[in-house]
């Protein structure tokens, strides 16, 4: 073994991971304590996919009506959940979320307003009241920016071209990470007392997503795994219903649902207006699970558009009514189509948009199974269940990183001192050294394409025993060819390592996902079982995954009576569904 290390030696009390909304929040929060924390991403810190986050924020802040609280607030969200989200979690989200809006009120933060100065709240579909504050249709956009700012401010150094491939971990306590930088190869040997993940969720291991390129690839998920952590409720995943078919290298980019909470019509090729088939009281204004099942089954059924997806359509509108609240979709499609939505429908078909499950997690703080260890954002678990309300995310990451940078803060203090592990950072080096050995046949791109392509047909919208099986047994080809691929850095930087490492990424997440699906033999929310089509109400349970072929089943809490009073299915109709 060998010892020496050429690694850049980083020392730090609080390592984030990941330079998106909830990372920075993390950050800040751990900054302005005096804590010395740094931030690494594989992303520049200025276009972390935070940004793409378009509608809103949700909190009870009574600004439009009155009657609002976090207590309703919170039974809207186990409601949609289909019971699944964990009610401490719920209740610690609601019930903090103002506090969190007022932060970035203080922190510069450009919320659209009333005319007497209230901040604007809009509906959203399955909300009781208006309570999604907004930033025109840039609502992440201008959340991501607020937060870089107050960063800067706080002089939080960000590492924004670092991928990190390894937790170090010593008797089942973290003490660091390894990683390389993107551009260089440089190895970085950071040693830190705690460790937060912020690196998002799963959903690029499908074909058609709304993620971007080479982003949310699983990395929480493995790193979390083989540090000693578990994961989750992967198999719920939130597809939503309008991803665009092309150009090829955006397949997934999300027409957002203001444009069916603005009147679009969604029709197959037949020219039929589907959805008075699914759900013909809220049409096209229903909840999003509902219409990506809808247009799902027009496809598949044989009703779809040539490229496989169906329309939608809002040339009906007035033109200025798209351009004053449609722009940013008005401007996606003549960018990446030269399509006029003026004169013209689009083409669309559901895609894999958030993943909902993620790390497992303690509700009070979102600590993990590894001492010193953090999930926080999509990367964690507890809040969504079956189903996402809409403008829930952006609220979650500010309110639990606020709480997880409070933690880390404190474990941090309280060490009297770290034990390091030379051989796992000797590990860690040398699982980068034969990946750059590695000189085999296969690219790392097929592979990466042959995961998304058996998660898209065997793990998609709808699934079944025969086809998640299929699936498995499809991985396990895939996995076989990782020993025979081939890694070649060259002099526009070290990405093709960090595809490799993506995939291994994505191979365990798809795993977990597929045998966690397979598990829940019952239809909620997002988890369409066609061999099980009704709700099984033994399986209102957290499935919890560790390895291949482990999964618990996990109880939830039950639901304080001043929520579960407040539960009650919400009309969708004549609301913004986001």
């Amino acid at each position: 073994m060998r010892t020496e290390d050429p690694a850049r030696q980083i020392s730090t009390a609080v390592l984030v991971i990941g330079t998106g909304g909830s990372g920075l929040r993390a950050a800040i929060e751990l900054a302005e304590h005096g804590i010395d924390v740094l931030v690494v991403g594989k992303r520049p810190k200025a276009d972390a996919h935070t940004t793409l986050a378009a509608g809103g924020i949700n909190a009870a802040l009574a600004t439009m009506d009155p009657e609002d609280s976090w207590q309703q607030h919170a039974a809207d969200t186990i409601t949609e959940s289909y019971l699944l989200a964990d009610p401490v979690t719920v209740q610690t989200v609601t019930e903090h979320a103002a506090e969190s809006i007022a932060d970035l009120e203080r922190w510069g933060m450009a919320f659209a307003r009333e005319r007497d100065g209230r901040i604007s709240q809009r509906f959203f579909g399955a909300h009781t009241y208006r309570r999604t504050a907004f930033a025109g249709d840039y609502t992440g956009l201008e959340l991501q920016r607020t937060l870089v700012g107050r960063a800067a401010e706080l002089a939080v150094p960000v590492l924004d071209s670092v991928y990190i491939t390894r937790l170090l971990v010593r008797d089942n306590v973290i003490f660091g990470a390894y990683g390389f930088d993107l551009r260089d190869g440089t190895r970085h040997t950071i040693h830190a007392d705690a460790v937060i993940l912020a690196c998002g969720g799963h959903t690029r291991i499908w074909r058609h997503t709304s993620s971007r390129r080479d982003e949310n690839t699983g990395d929480a998920f493995r790193l979390a795994v083989e540090a000693g952590g578990r994961i989750r409720d992967p198999e719920l995943v939130q597809f939503h219903p309008s991803g665009l078919l092309e150009p090829e290298d955006s397949a997934g980019t999300l027409v957002s649902e203001a444009a069916r909470g603005e009147g679009g019509i969604l029709r197959n090729a037949l020219g039929e207006r589907f959805m008075a088939r699914y759900d013909p009281d809220r049409m096209e204004l229903s909840t999003r699970d509902r219409v990506a099942l809808a247009a799902y089954t027009e496809i598949k059924e044989g009703r779809g558009t040539p490229r496989g997806g169906v329309w939608l359509d809002v040339s009906h509108l007035p033109r200025t009514q798209i351009m004053q609240r449609l722009p940013r979709v008005y401007q996606t499609l003549m960018e990446l189509q030269l399509l006029d939505i003026t004169t013209t429908p689009v083409e669309i078909a559901p895609t894999a948009h958030y993943s909902m499950g993620g790390v497992w997690v303690r509700a009070e703080d979102h600590s993990t199974d590894v001492v010193g260890l953090y999930a926080v954002g999509e990367a964690a678990s507890g809040l969504h269940g079956a189903n996402r309300l809409g403008g829930n995310s952006l609220i979650e990451l500010l309110v639990y990183g606020k709480i997880v940078g409070r933690a880390a803060a404190a474990y941090s203090n309280r060490l009297l001192a770290q034990q390091r592990c030379p051989a796992a950072i000797s590990d860690a080096r040398e699982e980068i050294d034969a990946m750059l050995c590695a000189r085999g046949s296969q690219t790392v791109r097929y592979l990466q394409r042959a995961v998304r392509n058996l998660m898209t047909e065997h793990a998609g919208v709808i699934r079944d025993e025969d086809g998640l099986n299929v699936g498995l047994e499809k991985l396990d080809d895939v996995e076989a060819q990782l020993s025979d691929i081939a890694v070649h850095p060259d002099i526009a930087g070290f990405h093709d390592l960090a595809h490799a490492f993506d995939l291994k990424s994505g191979i365990l997440a798809a795993r977990a996902t597929l045998e966690a699906a397979r598990e829940r033999r019952e239809t909620r929310g997002c988890h369409n079982r066609s061999d099980h089509p009704d709700l099984d109400e033994r399986l209102r349970v957290n499935l919890v995954w560790s390895a291949p072929g482990q999964i618990e089943h996990e109880a939830i809490a039950d639901i304080p009576h001043d929520i579960s009073a407040r539960m009650r299915e919400v009309s969708s109709a004549g609301k913004l569904v986001e």
